[in-house]
């Protein structure tokens, strides 16, 4: 048993692993060269400046101001993954550091790749203290290929207590997951000890409960034994919006949500404010605010709370800046905050989180083989045979898409999905062979691949391991969004005589009934507008085959590097389709970037085709087949929806924004758009009232 001083140490430490002040926050990140670590610190900060610190000869220090100068903060920033320095500062600007003052008197040229080949009086060899402490201020653009990120994260001290778990009562809870109640045990020197009871509160329970990933706790008795009122995961499967998986508990509500994050529980923080959902600004970002969003979408504690947008950019209004939780609010609405206005906050400001989950032990069932990293496989999973036998299977690979892989690498604990494969033919074969799941169909939210839709008798109509699913994971992924206002604001109608047309016919471009037109006599009436794409993910997003295996198009001379890149439908307010176009990727490329963003994909030339991130690619009004051809279509009411990566060809970190859809007003000479919007921006029930609008009535059009 842990008792006396100990205890109150280990009650502390497990206290403070939750509610310690956001002035010991901090940012690790390693060296280019592998020698050295370094990372920021300090308060009040964002994740791209605080005091220098180095971890050198097992131990972090700081550097000392005396001689800094800004070349010093550009070698610094870039240790960092930065591309360079803003400015630094001097007399511990962001509060003293602790233990040793690893370097003095640095004098940098600026273009050193190690702090290393700098002068300076040597390591630790320095006649300073703590009160002059440098820190830097690193420009928020990250170095290509540095993909370590900027995380704020409580440190306590050395001594922090970083392991708990529960002990089952009996043998008979050792095999369920997740464990929910038994003895605690903390990691103590080399084994596991037990806590005493004496003074054991709900309290206590609730901080262990939290690390652990739970929302709520009991306490049994006045032994330490620990359960929680979390619900079972897969009721609640259908929340609305929850892109990281299905979460639960009673404090779950429909304000927060997170997004685009690979695992469960962690995400891009949004908020709903009326009926659209907005972000929230990392400034003053920290574990107490995070820890409110993780216990509001059904978790315990936050485990890491980022800035930076590491999780990606969100799309729509920003409503929430300089939150500063207590940590015990039931919802981050309660916390307080600032407004925001335009100038305040930029979504690469947008703030994340990463949440203690309890473990579920998901990945047991599921395996991947013949692959050449532990990142990509053959899908095998582990289910029951008629004799009630577990065994190794496969998955059939008809349908097979990177909304399936999505699930998969979620579900392996191994981020998002890079491909998903319908064929393994070239992977080395295993000695599993029989097909256990097919014509399985995921929303990609689930948390295991068994929970998504499947026949429910196997049907493959490829035998053989070769024709089995595969995937290959990834630690990024693109996400693309339209700009839903650009559609609204661009739209018209043009009649377009068919001798403009015949390209576009040959594209299949108009509607079946352009076919018995009296060509090249008469026109098409055709419904256009700009389309603007934006990649606001963490990776390029790349067309799904190479150069060799693109199409060449005379007519309008360019190559195709996807069948289908873009759906455009006309529907009718029960959601019947009156009319449609397609956008195949005639040119994908970077027609514009944010500011600091290098363009990186052109056509031109047979150039690469794809949108970095940052980057959005523009199909103007005026393009053929930017359109959709409605010459058989009756004055009324429709919805306009576009669909972006429609068969889910390419993987991305969110499909549920790939949607935008639009009230549209046909009066059988003009057009009107109305609440253009992306399919998961508008609340559940906000998007329900779209569903059963009636029709504009601002436009004075019966």
């Amino acid at each position: 048993m842990l008792r006396g001083g100990l205890w109150d140490m280990v009650i502390a430490m497990l206290l403070w692993g939750v509610w310690l002040p956001s002035c010991l926050s901090q940012t690790t990140s390693p060296s280019q060269d592998g020698k050295i670590k370094f990372r920021l610190a300090g308060y009040p900060r964002k994740h791209n400046e605080g005091r220098v610190e180095v971890f050198y000869n097992g131990e972090w220090g700081t550097i000392c101001d005396d001689d800094f100068t800004l070349a010093n903060a550009h070698v610094l920033c870039r240790h960092l993954g930065f591309v360079e320095a803003l400015s630094w500062s001097h007399s511990a600007k962001y509060g003293p550091g602790t233990g040793k003052i690893w370097l003095d008197n640095v004098m940098c040229g600026g273009s050193e790749n190690s702090i290393e080949k700098c002068v300076s009086r040597g390591w630790g060899n320095s006649d300073c203290t703590h009160q002059e402490d440098a820190g830097v201020v690193c420009k928020d653009e990250r170095l290509p290929g540095f993909a370590d990120s900027n995380i704020i994260e409580m440190q306590v001290n050395e001594n922090r207590m970083e392991n708990i778990r529960l002990r089952p009562l009996s043998g008979a809870h050792a095999g369920r997951m997740p464990v929910t109640e038994g003895v605690i045990e903390v990691k103590f020197k080399e084994g596991w000890g037990h806590i005493c009871n004496t003074g054991w509160t709900t309290k206590n329970s609730r901080v262990v409960c939290g690390m652990m990933g739970f929302p709520s706790q009991r306490t049994v008795g006045k032994k330490p034994i620990m359960t929680n009122v979390y619900k079972a995961l897969k009721k609640v499967k259908s929340i609305p919006y929850v892109a990281t998986g299905p979460l639960a508990n009673e404090f779950l509500t429909s304000q927060v949500r997170l997004k685009g994050g690979a695992k469960t529980g962690e995400g891009r923080v949004e908020v709903l404010k009326g009926s659209e959902w907005g972000t929230v600004c990392d400034d003053h970002w920290n574990l107490q605010s995070a820890s409110v969003v993780c216990r509001e979408v059904g978790f315990g504690t936050a485990k890491e709370a980022l800035t930076g947008a590491r999780m990606g950019q969100g799309m729509g209004p920003i409503y929430m800046n300089e939150v500063q939780c207590r940590g015990d609010e039931k919802s981050l609405w309660d916390c307080p905050h600032k407004s925001i206005t335009a100038e305040d906050c930029k979504h690469m400001e947008d703030a994340s989180v990463i949440c203690n989950i309890p473990y579920m032990g998901f990945e047991k069932s599921i395996r991947l083989t013949g692959g050449r990293t532990q990142l990509e496989g053959r899908v095998e999973l582990l289910l029951s045979t008629g004799s009630g036998v577990r065994d190794w299977g496969l998955v059939c690979g008809d349908g097979w898409t990177s909304r399936e892989a999505m699930v998969v690498c979620r579900q392996l604990g191994l981020g998002h999905a890079s491909s998903g494969l319908r064929e393994t033919w070239y992977w080395d074969s295993s000695n599993v062979t029989e097909m256990v799941l097919s014509g399985v169909k995921c929303k990609g939210n689930e948390m295991t691949l068994t929970d998504c839709q499947h026949h429910s008798v196997v049907s493959c109509k490829r035998a053989g391991a070769q024709f089995s699913a595969g995937i290959i994971c990834s630690d990024t992924a693109s996400d693309l969004v339209l700009n839903a206002p650009l559609v609204e604001q661009t739209v018209y109608i043009e009649d377009r005589p068919l001798h403009l047309l015949y390209c576009a016919a040959e594209e299949n471009c108009l509607a079946k009934s352009a076919a018995q037109a009296n060509w090249p006599y008469g026109h098409r009436r055709l419904l256009r507008f700009s389309s603007e794409i934006h990649n606001i993910g963490k990776a390029d997003f790349r067309p799904r085959l190479g150069r060799h295996s693109w199409v060449w198009h005379e007519c309008h001379r360019h190559y195709h590097s996807m069948d289908i890149f873009t759906y455009y439908d006309l529907l009718s307010l029960n959601g019947t389709k009156v009319a449609d176009g397609h956008k195949a990727s005639f040119c994908l490329e970077d027609t514009e970037c944010h500011e600091g963003v290098l363009k990186h994909y052109e056509c031109a030339n047979f150039g690469e085709q794809g949108i970095t991130v940052g980057c959005w690619d523009l199909y103007r009004h005026d393009i053929d087949c930017q359109w959709i051809d409605i010459t058989d279509v009756i004055p009324g009411n429709y919805i306009l929806q576009v669909i972006i990566n429609p068969n889910f060809e390419v993987a991305e970190s969110d499909f549920t924004n790939n949607a935008m859809r639009c009230n549209c007003k046909y009066d059988g000479n003009r057009v009107w758009l109305h609440k253009c919007h992306l399919g998961d921006s508008f609340s559940e029930e906000a998007e329900k009232e779209f569903e059963h609008y009636p029709g504009q009535l601002n436009n004075k059009i019966s």
